[in-house]
């Protein structure tokens, strides 16, 4: 019986904790991968030679975080049909071997072309997310499926949490602890070389623990087995086949097979939100280190990680308790709509924090985000209670969002087979949007804070068109059916048997 919003008739199922295990320890190096570098990235590119004025950055900054997403939406779709192919875990095992061989190199980056080139080649190797939230969707039944993608949510979202606080507090060590890294020379000459390490450790241990515990779900023999049948079926006697079909072969059907309406609307409400939050998602670290002056915050690297960690603690019970609830009671496109309609503020409040910054600056002098735990009057830490709250929203509106879509991908799946395949297309959407936000986003960011145009022209520009994707999104989820609540793959394969 199908589990439907509103019913409990059917108790969930104790969750697969021995390989629900493996993949959070696997899953957990991209996120942390991807956004380590944010909160030291705008720093590292200060200080490379291309970068001719200081309103250059942001352009530079972006194309360096674009070209790990082009480099992932060449090969996303590739790791998917490898996965339905070949099978799960020899696939997930060769990304995370490339990824932890290329993702040092990026720390030893002395000019622009080499982090450009270290970027690009890490992101072709970091394509399992599709493929783990395929085994996730393969592992799993109806009763358990809504918390295991929340807990695969909430390992991204720890992931991005941790990453960015690690990037944060280890980037240029030797000038941030001078008394413990101050010596190291290495650490002087390679000021980011320290994060990245610490990000290959994650990739590495997961590494380890899919090399030793990761089994495969996809039964390749079967379809190898299949395949066979079919080139032989040219010889064979209709009897013969009769007699050897014992159910039918488990073909992936073709890509353009799997863009149905409904999925296709699917992915348009996820490009929509894919692309608002990618864009703040990259403009907040600029956003927070630029000066107030010019619409920023004014942050330290140390404070912007610390800003995107401390309002990531309410996350683990959003994924694992409210979440899951709702779920069962509302169905995932309620859920989806309800993250949508959350996040869209967020991105037209955030920038009026510029308002009291540029307060503070005058106030305090331009060093006033430094050590801000000693200088902290009523005005700062109004401004930190204010961007830790906007910060916790964001948090709600991306738990319901993300975890919504992923399932509502999986759920459109016409059969296990294709698995890989669906969710590939939709990594495909995110990298896109990867890919487009930040180079929007910076670019308009560079040229809003110095038009000197009004509201909503000026800095409030970007954050703007962030709500605006965002609300677009709720609206075209509003045309989705019903039936997307439902996981349609697992009902295909138990008519076929």
């Amino acid at each position: 019986m199908s589990l439907r919003p509103g019913s409990d008739a059917r108790r969930e199922t104790p969750l697969p904790w021995g390989q629900l295990g493996v993949l959070l320890a696997v899953g957990l190096a991209e996120p942390i991968n991807c956004t380590l570098i944010l909160p030291f990235l705008f720093r590292m590119v200060e200080g490379f030679d291309a970068v001719a004025s200081p309103r250059d950055v942001s352009i530079y900054a972006s194309i360096l975080f674009t070209s790990f997403c082009v480099s992932q939406a060449l090969t996303s779709m590739v790791w998917g049909r490898l996965s339905d192919r070949i099978g799960r875990r020899p696939t997930v095992l060769l990304a995370l071997a490339g990824d932890l061989a290329t993702f040092v190199l990026f720390g030893v980056s002395k000019s622009f072309a080499w982090a450009l080139a270290a970027r690009a080649m890490n992101g072709l190797f970091s394509g399992n997310t599709g493929v783990v939230r395929a085994i996730v969707s393969e592992i799993a039944d109806d009763s358990n499926r809504p918390r295991m993608m929340a807990l695969m949510s909430l390992m991204w979202n720890a992931g991005v949490l941790v990453g960015a606080a690690v990037g944060g507090l280890l980037a240029d060590p030797a000038t941030q602890y001078p008394r413990v890294f101050g010596r190291f020379e290495l650490l002087r000459t390679y000021p980011y070389l320290l994060p990245c390490v610490a990000g290959s450790a994650t990739t590495a241990v997961g590494l380890a623990v899919g090399l030793l515990k990761l089994e495969e779900t996809l039964d390749v023999r079967r379809r190898g087995d299949c395949r066979a049948a079919a080139e032989e079926g040219a010889l064979a006697t209709e009897a013969t086949r009769l007699v050897r079909s014992e159910a039918p072969c488990p073909d992936a059907p073709s890509t353009a097979a799997l863009l149905t309406p409904t999925f296709r609307r699917i992915l348009a409400a996820g490009l929509l939100m894919f692309l608002a939050t990618a864009m703040g998602d990259q403009l907040y670290p600029t956003f927070a280190a630029t000066a107030p002056s010019d619409g920023g915050l004014g942050f330290s690297p140390r404070s912007i990680g610390l800003s995107l960690m401390v309002a990531g603690v309410a996350v683990v019970y959003l994924q694992l308790v409210v979440y899951p609830r709702l779920t069962r009671r509302h169905g995932v496109l309620w859920c989806y709509r309800l993250g949508a309609a959350v996040e869209a503020p967020y991105f037209f409040a955030i920038p009026l924090l510029s308002l009291l910054a540029a307060h503070l600056e005058g106030m305090l002098g331009k060093s006033a985000p430094g050590p801000w735990l000693s200088r902290a009057g009523a005005e700062y830490c109004l401004m930190w209670a204010l961007l830790v709250a906007l910060l916790l929203v964001r948090i709600v509106g991306n738990v319901f969002v993300y975890t919504s879509i992923n399932l509502l991908v999986s759920n459109a799946a016409p059969s296990k087979a294709s698995l890989g395949a669906v969710n590939g297309m939709q990594q495909v959407a995110v990298l896109c949007a990867r890919i487009a936000g930040p180079l929007i986003s910076g670019s308009l960011w560079a040229w809003s804070i110095g038009n000197g145009l009004p509201y909503p022209l000026n800095s409030h520009l970007v954050w703007v068109l962030c709500g605006t994707l965002m609300a677009l999104s709720w609206r075209v989820s509003a045309t989705l059916p019903a039936s997307v609540n439902v996981f349609a793959a697992g009902r295909a394969d138990r008519a076929a048997q």
